[in-house]
């Protein structure tokens, strides 16, 4: 993941905040989305036994956050 970062780190020319949601979108990307061939062509959350379902697995990934959120919100403190 960190060689996916520097090179992409080139083309925008840096990052200019450590805080960039860039970063997050990088780790949910190379966790749950990118295949990887060490990995026989799996995901590192598949071999760890998550799996993402539908067909738009970032779509998937947006609509479950947006879900868990809402419960997090109505949930009593």
């Amino acid at each position: 993941m960190n060689g996916e970062i520097r090179d992409r780190e080139k083309v925008m020319r840096g990052l200019e905040r450590k805080d960039s949601p860039i970063l997050s979108g990088y780790q949910i990307f190379h966790n749950y989305i990118r295949p990887h061939m060490a990995l026989d062509g799996k995901t590192p959350s598949e071999v760890a036994g998550i799996t993402v379902q539908g067909d738009n697995k970032w779509m998937t990934l947006i609509q479950n956050g947006k879900l868990n959120r809402r419960t997090q919100d109505a949930s009593p403190a």
